[in-house]
């Protein structure tokens, strides 16, 4: 398979977090995130960014999702999609999102 088509079984896409709360059953620090991706419904997600976010600072907020992974479930909770992050100089995971209001569902392209 060439880079490009590689790249395009990814379903990345713009989600909206809705809710976000303690994940207290996982074994390492995490939040359940439920977030809304437009035409594709609300998914939700384990994700371990504790460390530079608060719940109450994560609502509202425009992330960027892999939407066709599959679902895992993460101590008792299913997480149906995996937000993404990238590490700063110290190793903490900083949420990509997009610089602007964009549609719910988006794709990234």
């Amino acid at each position: 398979m060439d880079a490009l088509h590689a790249f395009q079984t990814l379903d990345l896409r713009v989600g909206r977090i809705l809710r976000a709360e303690p994940h207290e059953k996982a074994r390492k620090p995490s939040y359940k995130l439920w977030v809304d991706l437009g035409p594709l419904g609300v998914k939700t997600s384990s994700a371990q960014i504790t460390e530079l976010y608060r719940p109450e600072d994560l609502m509202g907020r425009l992330v960027v999702c892999a939407v066709n992974l599959g679902t895992r479930v993460i101590a008792g909770f299913p997480s149906e999609v995996l937000v993404l992050g990238a590490r700063d100089g110290e190793g903490r995971v900083v949420l990509l999102t997009p610089e602007r209001e964009v549609p719910l569902g988006e794709k990234v392209f």
